[in-house]
């Protein structure tokens, strides 16, 4: 009976974290924009630190195949991901941030696929909560730029991470 109670736990726990047939394996890529300026606008540039790092963003994802790249409407995400956009050859898209129904498009119009997303100290773990059906992240500290998720999603709450330093 103990045999049976745990080949059957080993069943259930396998089907949860495991695609069935014909599900696809999403993978969102997460990064918080790069150092910016402070210099109070609105919409600050990257500094010298914050270009680097985008350039080494690019470096680590050289051998990655991207599907797509969307960023906030502001300087310091666009520019945290053009030199993989130009590297890659593919566009930039703005989304709304912190709308759960715009991460449910790009889960749905890329399924199966890679995507890198650009976002904020608050936005990054806000998205990697609702891929993941938990609250496992909080809001990165104000300067904390080194983050890299990598959420691996089958269904929306049934999803593998990898959270990295770059």
């Amino acid at each position: 009976m103990q045999r049976i109670l745990l080949v059957w736990l080993i069943i259930a726990t396998a089907s949860m974290s495991t695609p069935s047939l014909g599900q696809q394996l999403t993978t969102f890529i997460l990064v918080r924009h790069a150092e910016k300026v402070t210099d109070k606008s609105k919409d600050p540039a990257l500094t010298s630190e914050g270009n680097d790092r985008a350039i080494r963003l690019a470096t680590i994802l050289e051998k990655t195949t991207l599907d797509a790249i969307y960023t906030t409407p502001y300087h310091r995400t666009r520019s945290t991901v053009e030199p993989v956009a130009k590297q890659k050859g593919v566009p930039v898209v703005e989304y709304e941030p912190q709308k759960e129904s715009v991460i449910d498009g790009m889960l749905a119009a890329h399924a199966g696929k890679t995507i890198l997303v650009s976002g904020h100290s608050n936005t990054i773990p806000e998205i990697a909560n609702w891929l993941t059906g938990s609250q496992t992240f909080t809001e990165f500290d104000e300067n904390d730029f080194g983050n890299l998720i990598i959420v691996t999603v089958i269904t929306k709450g049934n999803s593998k991470v990898t959270w990295l330093r770059y």
